[in-house]
């Protein structure tokens, strides 16, 4: 069944007039799949691409429930994210509808003054956090985790590749057994899913689309010496008028970039883990403003950066792994937009490269580059440098829908029972 309003998913007026009023007249997918059975209290474990809306596929529920519920202090509900950017983002889409139910949210990070977000988290019925800061909060006793009644690991797989494991688990160990708890990752891999069975218990497993990478993208690989990295980036940055994210391994390497591509006359800012949050937002807010137009940002960039219409994501440093691919193309096609995806590759990365093409489904978009999936012909096939493929995606399968359910539970684990909210 088909809902065409929030109202329908067993949303209160007031957060669904707030929704209006802020032009979301109609669920996405992922928001009619999980809003009413995050409402019900189950616990979820959802894969979900970025861009795709479950910021309020869970926030909302988040905020129904609460307004529901006897009021008493001190926060209720926790949402744990990988980055400050991410956590800043999710704070600030849920401010509105948690205002229209009489409830506040605060946001806790790493650089900024601990007893400030202290004091506003101990107010607030909603906490969004990263898991360095809050376990340090924790440890120090400035906030009590013991009435939080709905947990959320938004982006968990992200957390798992972080390191965050330890302070996630010795957090939780601070939060009543007897919780709802929803789990949100883009991917599941056994990692995430032996996560999801020590914090859950008999989950409801949801898949929002059918493939890891975005839709509405046309995926381009090109191969390109390093040498001639700069110039190939300029002269596609020269094609592209819109907003672009450009994406580097190193922190180092973005600075690098962005003072290059300032010499050759494209405006743009650099963005990475080792500069000030302020200078970080200040990097943003020069997008935003229209005041340069090109992104140059470590992987920190591809989950948490809410930057309207990116029209080209650029892949200047090959990814890790196809995660990490995904992770950076969603940055654009949001919200049911288009968009595009180019990777550099240097030929010595042609064959791992090729290998996580194929393993996404890519592999018609890969062979326009020359290059073999795999083998040992990297030399012979560099001199097909240049090839540039813009057509349609490869034919895949057609998926069961474009929200698929499974009722089967990931396994037993430690946590008793789904409870209540508490009193």
């Amino acid at each position: 069944m088909t809902h065409s309003t929030f109202g329908a998913l067993g949303l209160r007026p007031g957060i669904c007039k707030t929704l209006a009023d802020r032009g979301f007249e109609a669920p996405f997918p992922v928001q009619e799949l999980v809003i009413p059975e995050a409402i019900s209290g189950r616990d979820l474990l959802v894969r979900s691409p970025t861009g795709s809306g479950k910021t309020l596929a869970f926030g909302l529920p988040i905020v129904e429930r609460l307004a529901g519920a006897p009021r008493r202090p001190g926060p209720r509900a926790l949402v744990l994210a990988p980055t400050r950017e991410l956590a800043a983002q999710i704070a600030e889409e849920l401010k509105a509808p948690a205002a229209a139910a009489g409830l506040s949210v605060a946001c806790c990070y790493g650089g900024a003054a601990l007893p400030k977000q202290a004091a506003k988290a101990a107010r607030s019925e909603i906490v969004v956090a990263t898991p360095g800061r809050l376990f340090d909060l924790v440890s120090r006793r400035l906030v009590s985790l013991a009435g939080i009644g709905i947990l959320v690991l938004d982006e968990a797989d992200r957390m798992l590749d972080m390191g965050f494991r330890p302070q996630v688990e010795q957090i939780v160990r601070e939060i009543p057994a007897v919780r709802q708890t929803m789990l949100f990752s883009a991917t599941l891999h056994d990692a995430v899913a032996d996560l999801a069975a020590s914090l859950t218990h008999e989950p409801l497993r949801l898949r929002i689309g059918a493939e890891p990478v975005v839709t509405g993208v046309v995926h381009r690989f090109r191969s390109v010496t390093r040498g001639e990295r700069v110039e190939t980036l300029v002269q596609e940055l020269a094609d592209e008028p819109g907003v672009v994210l450009v994406f580097c391994r190193t922190k180092r390497g973005a600075d690098r970039l962005a003072e290059r591509l300032n010499r050759e006359g494209v405006e743009a800012a650099a963005m990475h883990g080792d500069l000030t949050q302020s200078a970080r937002e200040k990097a943003l807010g020069s997008v935003r403003r229209g005041r340069c137009r090109v992104l140059v940002a470590t992987d920190i960039a591809a989950r948490g950066i809410d930057l309207d219409d990116v029209a080209m994501v650029v892949n200047y440093d090959a990814p890790e792994d196809g995660s990490a691919y995904a992770h950076r193309v969603g940055r654009t096609a949001r919200a049911g937009r288009t968009g595009c995806a180019l990777t550099l590759v240097d030929p010595a990365e042609a064959s791992d490269v090729g290998r996580m093409a194929a393993s996404l489904g890519l592999t018609e978009e890969w062979a326009a580059t020359g290059f073999p999936a795999e083998g040992p012909r990297v030399r012979y096939a560099s001199k097909r440098r240049g090839s540039v493929f813009a057509g349609r995606p490869a034919a895949r399968p057609a998926p069961r829908s474009p929200a698929v359910a499974d009722d089967a539970p990931v396994r037993n684990n430690r946590v008793p029972r789904r409870g209540r909210l508490a009193a």
